[in-house]
Parts: structure tokens; sequence; C-alpha cells
């Protein structure tokens, strides 16, 4: 029966013909879309401008160029497993190019992405926040992490339909990118981006990571639209050397994930409100059980094998107030939920709500102010494991090095404040409170003072 369940799998070669195949039809098909409006070109959102007029030439000609930077700072000011204080510091280049495929080749509603991603530096969560022997469940430095690399992040092409109504995107992206997506503003993990992605890192690779991919849009009316999407499953994509592979060797299976998303005005305030389930059809290892039936560290030998792994999320985002009449300024609201196969995944659900105000005051129209707590629930399968553990070897002391620490639920919190400098530059201070490191309640709660930049060049 595992034999033939693998048999059903497609390889990355196979995959990779798929969406070629879909990438011909839709390349046959272009000349009958229906053209897009694009944005008017805006020099001030670069800190390079515009090139004494070059770049407006070239956003006009359809090259859209950009040079993204984040940085982000750390430092553990009270608690945590190791109360030594330091401060650490990692970044991410980001090198993009746009293009518009109607006007350079008249491919009507087409677009091509590209773009480039080095990651580099250290955490401060790994060792100074978290146990070195679990870490934390979370991170205190988002834009750490997936090995301090550089990687080809995105290389797609996007296609529209009867008047946009269809949207069909193929090439090289991750999941977070479409499914599951949320703005990254906070610094913690728990409150930036695609959160199943950070749950369910072993099948859902979130940016920088990119895999073969394709994914269909059907947008039912202005505020309704529905998708799906068909993602290799590839753990050597993580690999820090793969940064740039394209062959499909090493998949092992393909992840699909189904999202419907409602965008409506409440009170002629905008909201956006996801509801989504994935699927994985590759082989996932149970928590606990052995494969021969027994807890597996009571028969020490493979875990038992199961044929998929899924969950599913909910996101809320929701705009409540206005600031004296003005819409692009006031108190947005948000929720996030998700929940994974308890035989297979060792996160077994999060949740997080929080608040950003836009526009807070009258001198600092641009400014925001973020707020957010969130809990994330380690599977009681995997706390059950690892307390076996410790009755198998008999040892009961934490500070025994041989000691597995067991984990329950970490608490995260952020609140910042993001200082609007320029249309290319924000800076957002914060302060972050993690409860349970790790989800160990041995370890004290840690307080983490951060900065983040984000600009664009």
């Amino acid at each position: 029966m595992k034999q033939q369940l693998k048999k059903q799998k497609p390889t990355g070669a196979r995959l990779i013909c798929q969406l070629s195949a879909l990438g011909a039809l839709t390349l046959a098909a272009s000349a009958y879309a229906a053209p897009e409006t694009n944005a008017e070109f805006d020099a001030s959102q670069y800190g390079t401008g515009d090139w004494g007029g070059l770049r407006k030439e070239l956003y006009d000609k359809g090259y859209d160029f950009s040079l993204e930077y984040v940085a982000e700072a750390a430092s553990n000011v009270k608690g945590g497993y190791d109360n030594d204080k330091t401060a650490r510091y990692s970044d991410q280049f980001a090198f993009g190019l746009q293009m518009d495929l109607q006007k350079l080749l008249g491919w009507h509603d087409a677009e091509f992405k590209l773009a480039i991603t080095e990651r580099s530096g250290r955490n401060i969560s790994n060792d100074r926040i978290g146990d070195p022997r679990t870490g934390t469940l979370s991170s205190s430095q988002e834009v750490y992490g997936r090995g301090q690399t550089w990687r080809l992040t995105q290389m797609w092409y996007k296609q529209k339909y009867f008047d946009g109504k269809l949207d069909i995107k193929f090439g090289r992206f991750g999941e977070g990118e479409d499914f599951n997506s949320f703005p990254c503003d906070f610094q913690n993990l728990t409150f930036c981006g695609s959160q199943v992605g950070n749950w369910t890192g072993d099948v859902w690779y979130n940016w920088p990571v990119s895999q073969w991919a394709a994914r269909v849009k059907w947008n039912l009316n202005p505020e309704l639209f529905v998708q799906i999407g068909a993602y290799e499953q590839n753990p050597s994509e993580l690999d820090r050397g793969n940064g740039f592979k394209l062959s499909g060797s090493g998949t092992k299976g393909t992840i699909i994930p189904v999202e419907v998303v409602w965008s409506p005005t409440v009170m002629g305030l905008p909201g956006e409100y996801r509801a989504g389930w994935y699927k994985s059809s590759a082989n996932a290892a149970d928590v606990y059980e052995g494969a021969d039936g027994q807890p597996q560290p009571i028969s020490g030998g493979d875990f038992k094998e199961h044929s998929e792994k899924h969950g599913w999320w909910v996101v809320a985002q929701q705009q409540v107030t206005t600031h004296n009449g003005d819409a692009s300024r006031g108190l947005n609201v948000f929720a996030q939920a998700t929940g994974h196969a308890k035989d297979t995944n060792n996160i077994q659900d999060y949740q997080s709500v929080g608040i950003v105000y836009r526009g807070p005051f009258d001198a600092r129209t641009k400014d925001d102010l973020g707020i957010a707590v969130g809990r994330i629930h380690v599977n009681d399968r995997l706390t059950d494991r690892e307390k076996l553990e410790n009755d198998l070897s008999g040892i009961s002391d934490y500070d025994n090095p041989g000691y597995v620490p067991v984990q329950k639920t970490e608490y995260n919190a952020e609140i910042y404040y993001g200082f609007h400098i320029t249309n290319w530059l924000t800076l957002r201070p914060n302060l972050q409170y993690i409860k349970n490191p790790g989800g160990v309640d041995q370890v004290d709660n840690a307080i983490v003072a951060g900065l983040k930049l984000q600009s664009k060049f």
C-alpha cells in the first residue's frame, strides 16, 4: 500500500512538465485577455529617486526595478534562557524586477516577476531567549531564517482572462505569497506573514524559499474570490546551498492549498477575511507513535508514517474607524488562527489578535502604532512523547544535559511605533514579551527590545 501511494505522488519532473504545459496554453491565449490599468510612477517611494529620469522612462516601457532592505536588531533586556545580555542583528536584501508584458510584448494583462534575496546575521531567540535544546516556537527577528544565504525567491508569469475574472500564475514562488497572506510590519514572527508556514514549515515554505508552483484564482465579484494552488514539496529546497536549484530532484510530493477571500466594505471601511485549507501528499512521520504501533521512545525505531498532512487557517482584518474623517487613518483590528493535523505536526494550533492605528497624530499622519498578542500551542502528543523520554531515561533534573525539555504553550506580545521617515524609509522600534519561550515552563519569561528598518531604493 505504501508503494502504491508513493507511485501516485508527482515527481519534480512531472510537476515541471505540467507547469510548462499550463504556461504554453497561457501564452497562446494571452492576446485575448483584457488590458490592465497600471499605477502611476511615484519616484518618492525609492531612496535612489528617479535616476535622472531614466527610472520613469524604464517604468513607462514596462520595467519596474527595486531594491528593498529590511534590518532587525534585538536585545534580551530581561529573562529568557540565558540572562547574559547581548544584541543581535539580521537583515535581508531583495532585488526585484517586475515586467509589464503588455507594454513590452503586447501580451494583454500579463506580467513577469523576478526577485533574488540575500539574508545574513544572527537571531537573539536561538540561544538567549529559548533553551538551545528546543529553541523558541516563534522568533523575535522574523527576517532571520531559512538559511542565511542567497536565494531565487520569485520567478513567475501571471496572466488574466475574461476582464480579470480568471487569474493564472505559475513559476517559482512560495505559498504565503498568495495563500494565508498577511502583512509583515511587526518584528515578532508570531504576527508576520503567513502563519501556516511558521507552524508547519517542513511542508509549507514561506518567503524567501521558492518552489515550482501554479495558482489559479477566480474573481466571483469585486469583493469575493476563490483560489487553488499546487506547490512542489521538496525539502532539498531548504538546504543552504540550493538557493538557485531549479531541478525537481528530491521532490517528495505536492502541497495543495485552497482559499476563499472576501474583501467587503463595512460602514465605508475596507476589510479582508480569509479561510483556507491545505493538504500535503508527501509521507509524514507520526509525532508520537512508532512504526511497530508502540510509542516511539519505547521501540526506538522509526516513527509511523502517514500518507498526508493537512491543516486550516482563518484571517480577519478590518478597519473600524477613520481619523477626523480621513479613511487613510484610523483603527484597524485583526485576528488569526491555524489548526494542524494532530498525528503529524508538532504545533497543534495558533491564535493571535491585534490592532494597528494608522496616522495616530495630526503631525505624523503616516506613522502607525501596532499592538498584538499570540498563543502557540504544542501538540499534546509531542508533550507526551517528551515526558515519556524523560521517564525512560530516569532524568528529572531540568539542568541535566540529558533532560528533554517538555513543551506546552508559548505566548508572544509586541508593541511597536512606526516612524514614517520618508516614503521609502520606515523605522519601527518595538518591545516584545515572550512567556514560556519554546513552550518550556522552566525558561524565564523574556523581554526583548527591537528595532525594525524597512526601506526601498
